[in-house]
C-alpha cells in the first residue's frame, strides 16, 4: 500500500485520535469494573498509537507481531523510544491477549491500575515523536 503524502498524515491524524479517544474510554471502564475491557482498551489506545507513528515513518505491518516487532527493532533499541515503555506494550499486548481470549481470568484494579499513568506517557511520547520527525 503506498499512501500519498496527504492521505497518511490524514491516517496518522485519525490513528492518534483513536488512540486518545480510546485511553478517555478506560476511566469510566475503571469507575464501573470493567476491568476486563479496560485491559483490552489500554492495549489498543497504544496500539493505535504505534501504529500511527509506523505509518508516519513509512513502515507497514498486518499483524499485532508485527507492530510490536517493528516497535522494538524501530524505536526502541535506537533509543527513540524509552525500554520501559517497550516493556509496557508487551505486557499490555499480554494482558489483553489474556483477558480476550482465556476462560476463567478475571482482572481486578490493581491489575490495571499501574498501566494507566505510564500508557498516557507513551501515548505522548509517540505524538511528541511524530511532531517532531514532522518538523523535521
Amino acid at each position: 500500500m503506498s499512501l500519498k503524502e496527504a492521505e497518511r498524515k490524514e491516517i496518522v491524524k485519525f490513528r492518534l485520535k483513536k488512540a486518545n479517544d480510546t485511553f478517555a474510554e478506560i476511566s469510566v471502564q475503571m469507575e464501573n469494573k470493567f476491568y476486563r475491557t479496560a485491559a483490552n482498551r489500554l492495549y489498543y489506545a497504544c496500539y493505535y498509537a504505534v501504529t500511527a507513528l509506523l505509518i508516519n515513518d513509512g513502515y507497514e505491518t498486518h499483524t499485532h507481531n508485527g507492530v510490536k516487532t517493528l516497535l522494538g527493532l524501530r524505536y526502541i533499541n535506537n533509543n527513540k523510544i524509552e525500554k520501559s515503555f517497550g516493556k509496557m506494550y508487551r505486557q499490555l499486548f499480554n494482558l489483553r491477549q489474556t483477558g480476550d481470549y482465556e476462560d476463567w481470568i478475571n482482572f481486578e484494579e490493581e491489575d490495571i491500575k499501574p498501566f494507566l499513568e505510564p500508557a498516557g506517557q507513551f501515548i505522548a511520547a509517540i505524538e511528541k515523536l511524530i511532531e517532531e520527525t514532522n518538523n523535521d
